[in-house]
């Protein structure tokens, strides 16, 4: 994630379904404090990893169709997915090459802070309906 989860608000949202997912699967949130290429280094991105890039112009699901997404790619065996979620400024050149999906949200605007818990429910939420868990219901 590009930019701080400054709000405690969002970081207490965004921890919470955190943990939710470790229920289901290997999770880490890296926030860099800027998209200068010394801080993307350190995002120590795999090359076998499937690069997802929240994108307002990508695709949009249901939440039942991104739960489906999402299970296709845990079907076909992929080890890392990352999610990139930008900032107010969007992504360097070189990060949205490096994407091989781009996934929207909403195509309504929302703070940078907010799309971030926003898609950490939907992934929660995704494995949850995966399961047959009650939670979406």
């Amino acid at each position: 994630m590009l930019g701080k989860t400054r709000r405690e608000e969002a970081r207490a949202l965004l921890d919470d379904y955190t943990a939710r997912i470790r229920h289901y699967a290997d999770v880490e949130v890296t926030e860099l404090r800027e998209a200068s290429p010394a801080a993307l280094r350190k995002l120590k991105l795999d090359s076998k990893a499937t690069i997802v890039l929240l994108d307002a112009a990508g695709k949009q699901f249901t939440s039942q169709q991104f739960a489906k997404w999402l299970g296709d790619f845990r079907d076909r065996g992929t080890r890392e997915l990352v999610f990139l979620c930008g900032d107010a400024e969007g992504f360097p050149a070189d990060l949205r090459a490096a994407a091989k999906q781009k996934i929207s949200l909403s195509t309504l605007t929302m703070p940078h802070e907010f799309a971030r818990v926003v898609l950490a429910e939907q992934i929660y939420r995704a494995f949850a309906i995966l399961s047959g868990h009650p939670y979406p219901k």
